[in-house]
């Protein structure tokens, strides 16, 4: 079956917007955009006078893994035991039944890496999952996508209390190149064994990124903190996205040179911490205008997901370019963390996670309409009601 969403404004993100597009969408995928002849079966989706874009995606989040309304039982972000849990993953603590899913569809989100928390030094395998499914094996986009690891308060904060190294920066970023240099003694010994070899999970996920298959996700508000991530990516080699970046703004230049891209936010909050000071909302746009490449995150849920997309309009309103602020939620998320053969853009082969929008999603009176995951629609606004419906994710008996 074809669907073809017609008649709006259709914003690729990758390319020039089409007034009066369509987009075709057959077994899940995107088979054309732009002025393209609609074939006479297609079920049609009269987009007149609404814009059409992709679905966005949410760079850092801990929907599923933090549960809302849950208290402690809905809390899997962080094994707080051990500094290092390099070993664990965090597909295996996400509940799809989170409400969280369902407002990241009201706000036009239709794909998040789900991060552990930044308790721990080095926290977990990250995962990329859809925001509709009933399992999250059925949900899943990519995994494991990358490395989360912490610098800053956090961690020194959690092992501090507990009189465990680390209670010092000193100590976290000890902990770090411990953990990578055990990791490359275990590369050494597995390559020179000659037959079979005790594998060690902490060890083979952080060889992973020794090897450059996964990036590192740095968790690093504060300047000083920034710049002990770009050090230590330098000594060890590996692939570094620098994750909330408050003060990325004061090393624009030095990020910039280095090539490291910037997932900053969340951006509504208020300043609860010493390394929070210098939070601004122009903190993406300079970035931006530096050449870094930048993602806007909520960190749900820290800001509610659906509110991704109002950063971005409050950043714009800061001096961020509105083409580069849709960029942050689409493409550019996708492209740092290796997603962009899947989702981020409205392309043929791509992924049909497609949102019919009212109007400019950068205007705060513009909402999400249709919502389709995969070529589905899961959610859609009903304005008789003003309330959204999402499609249930678990079995209905016929």
């Amino acid at each position: 079956m074809t669907t073809a969403i017609t008649g709006g404004r259709v914003v690729p993100v990758d390319g020039p917007p089409v007034e009066g597009g369509t987009v075709l969408i057959a077994d899940g995928k995107i088979t054309a955009v732009g002025d393209v002849e609609v074939p006479p079966d297609a079920d049609v989706v009269d987009a007149t006078g609404k814009w059409v874009l992709p679905g966005f995606v949410e760079a850092h989040g801990h929907l599923g893994v933090c549960e809302e309304s849950q208290g402690w039982a809905g809390q899997d972000v962080n094994e707080m035991t051990d500094p290092v849990t390099a070993r664990v993953r965090a597909i295996d603590g996400i509940n799809p039944d989170d409400e969280g899913f369902r407002d990241a569809l009201s706000g036009g989100v239709t794909t998040v890496v789900v991060k552990p928390g930044s308790g721990n030094v080095i926290g977990g395998h990250t995962v990329a999952v859809k925001c509709w499914g009933r399992t999250v094996d059925e949900m899943l986009l990519r995994d494991p996508v990358s490395m989360k690891s912490a610098l800053g308060e956090n961690p020194k904060r959690v092992y501090g209390d507990k009189d465990k190294l680390p209670s010092t920066r000193l100590g976290v970023a000890a902990v770090i190149r411990e953990a990578l240099t055990r990791a490359q003694d275990y590369q050494a010994r597995k390559a020179a064994a000659a037959g079979p070899f005790d594998r060690d999970l902490t060890n083979e996920a952080l060889a992973a990124v020794l090897d450059g298959d996964l990036p590192w996700c740095q968790h690093a508000h504060r300047a000083d903190d920034i710049a002990t991530a770009l050090r230590l990516a330098a000594e060890f080699g590996y692939r570094l996205v620098l994750n909330h970046g408050t003060e990325a703004h004061l090393l624009a230049d030095l990020i910039a040179e280095r090539g490291v891209p910037v997932v900053t936010g969340p951006l509504f909050t208020t300043r609860t911490k010493v390394e929070l000071r210098h939070r601004t909302l122009r903190n993406p746009g300079i970035l931006d205008r530096a050449g870094v490449q930048i993602a806007i995150t909520t960190d749900h849920p820290v800001i509610p997901i659906n509110f991704l997309v109002h950063q971005v309009t409050l950043a714009v309103k800061e001096g961020l370019d509105p083409e580069s602020g849709l960029r942050s939620i689409t493409v550019n998320p996708a492209s740092m963390l290796g997603l962009d053969d899947r989702v981020g853009a409205l392309k043929v082969g791509l992924d049909a996670d497609v949102v019919v929008w009212s109007g400019d999603p950068l205007d705060v009176m513009s909402r999400a309409l249709q919502v389709f995951v995969d070529g589905r629609q899961v959610y859609r606004f009903n304005a008789e009601t003003g309330l959204g419906e999402t499609q249930p994710i678990f079995y209905q008996e016929p």
